[in-house]
């Protein structure tokens, strides 16, 4: 199990960061994907931009983005079809697969 799927599955979004590039390794590595350099684990922002939206029997699916560039797919709640909203990150889980359930700020 990664440090990763261990936060995930308490509710938490955690990221790789490289401190010397000060920035979020996505997706998540032991080392920095730009200078090979060591990571710390930083909590990403529950605050995130709705990239594209589709539905399917009732149910709204979405690719989020997080810090500019973090981006994953999940479910969003309601009914939404235009771009650009503001998302929140309401439950993040870990069960075989990263689980994300987004609703709009």
């Amino acid at each position: 199990m990664t440090r990763f799927e261990d936060e995930l599955r308490n509710n938490n979004f955690v990221c790789s960061y490289c401190m010397k590039c000060q920035h979020f390794v996505w997706p998540t590595s032991e080392f920095c994907n730009k200078c090979l350099g060591n990571i710390v684990w930083k909590q990403v922002s529950r605050n995130a931009k709705l990239v594209e939206v589709s539905s399917a029997d009732g149910k709204y699916f979405c690719i989020a983005e997080f810090e500019g560039h973090i981006r994953v797919f999940g479910s969003l709640l309601g009914n939404h079809t235009k771009h650009n909203k503001n998302l929140t990150l309401e439950k993040c889980n870990y069960d075989e697969r990263p689980q994300f359930v987004f609703k709009t700020r």
